[in-house]
C-alpha cells in the first residue's frame, strides 16, 4: 500500500467491468493506494482471481454480479455497497461491450439495443445512483465525489463498420459532460477517459491479427498496444483530492494515436 501525495485510505470505489482490462488496472491502482474497493463483472471466477490480485495490496476488497443494463440491479448494487461501507467516494463505469464489426448496412437494431443497453443505459444508470449517495452525503457536511465514465477514442474517431460502438461512446462523452455541469455544484466532479487499442478480452482476436498490428498499432507514437496498468494512475488521481478541479474533461489515453 503507496502512502503520500495520493493517499487514498478511507475511500471507497466502485469500478464496474473491474475484473480485467483497463477496470482491473484501475482497481489495482486504487487498491494500491488504500481505497477500499468494489469491482462488478458478470462472470464469478473471473471476479474471485481479480479480487484475490487486489488483496495482495493489503485492502477491503469486495465483488458483486449486477447487470448495469438493469436499473433495478444497478440501484440494489448501489444501496449493497452503502449498507456495508456507509459511503462511495469514487464511481468508475468502465463495464462496456462490443460486437463484431458489421457494413453499416447490416447492422440492426438488435445491435444497436445491444451495445446502448450496457454502454449508455449501465453507465447513466451506474453513475446517477453514485450520484444520488454523494448529494444526499455533501447535505450532511461530507461533500465530494469523483464519477468517470470510460468512453473511447471511436468516441472522436471516424471507423468504418463500426457505427454501432462509435455511436454509443459518443453519447457516453456527451453525457458525462452534461453530468459534469449539473453535478458540479453539489461538490461533485465528472471526467471521462478514451482509452485507445488496448488489451482485453473485447480486442483480444485483433491482438493476434499481424495485418492489424502492422497497420492501426504500429500508427501511434508509443508503438504498442495499451495495457490495463497504464490507466492505473489516472484512477488514483481522478480520486484523490487533487482533481478538486479538474471536471467535465475528455482524458484521452492512447499511446498517441489520436495526434499522429
Amino acid at each position: 500500500m503507496v502512502k503520500g501525495l495520493f493517499d487514498l485510505s478511507g475511500k471507497v470505489a466502485l469500478v464496474t467491468g473491474g475484473n480485467g482490462g483497463i477496470g482491473l488496472g484501475m482497481a489495482k491502482g486504487l487498491a494500491m493506494h488504500g481505497a477500499t474497493v468494489v469491482i462488478w463483472g458478470n462472470k464469478p471466477e473471473k471476479n474471485e482471481r481479480a479480487v484475490a490480485e487486489l488483496e495482495t495490496f493489503g485492502g477491503t476488497v469486495r465483488c458483486a454480479s449486477v447487470d448495469v443494463a438493469d436499473e433495478a440491479a444497478v440501484k440494489a448494487g448501489i444501496a449493497a455497497i452503502l449498507g456495508e461501507f456507509g459511503r462511495i467516494d469514487q464511481a468508475i463505469a468502465n463495464a462496456g461491450i462490443g460486437i463484431a464489426r458489421r457494413d453499416m448496412f447490416e447492422i440492426s437494431q438488435a445491435d444497436f439495443d445491444r451495445l446502448q443497453s450496457i454502454n449508455v443505459y449501465g453507465v447513466f444508470y451506474t453513475l446517477r445512483e453514485a450520484a444520488a449517495h454523494m448529494i444526499e452525503r455533501g447535505k450532511a457536511g461530507d461533500r465530494g465525489g469523483s464519477l468517470v465514465s470510460i468512453a473511447s477514442t471511436a468516441a472522436v474517431h471516424g471507423a468504418a463498420r463500426n457505427e454501432h460502438y462509435g455511436a454509443t461512446k459518443g453519447a457516453v462523452l456527451s453525457l458525462s459532460r452534461a453530468m459534469a455541469v449539473e453535478l458540479a455544484p453539489h461538490g461533485v466532479r465528472v471526467n471521462s477517459i478514451l482509452p485507445g487499442w488496448t488489451r482485453s478480452d473485447m480486442t483480444e482476436r485483433l491482438q493476434g491479427w499481424d495485418k492489424f498490428n502492422e497497420n492501426v498499432i504500429s500508427r501511434a507514437p508509443v508503438g504498442r498496444w495499451g495495457d490495463g496498468d497504464d490507466f492505473s494512475a489516472i484512477a488514483v488521481y481522478l480520486a484523490s483530492q487533487h482533481s478538486s478541479f479538474h471536471l467535465g474533461d475528455a482524458i484521452v489515453i492512447d499511446g498517441g494515436y489520436t495526434i499522429y
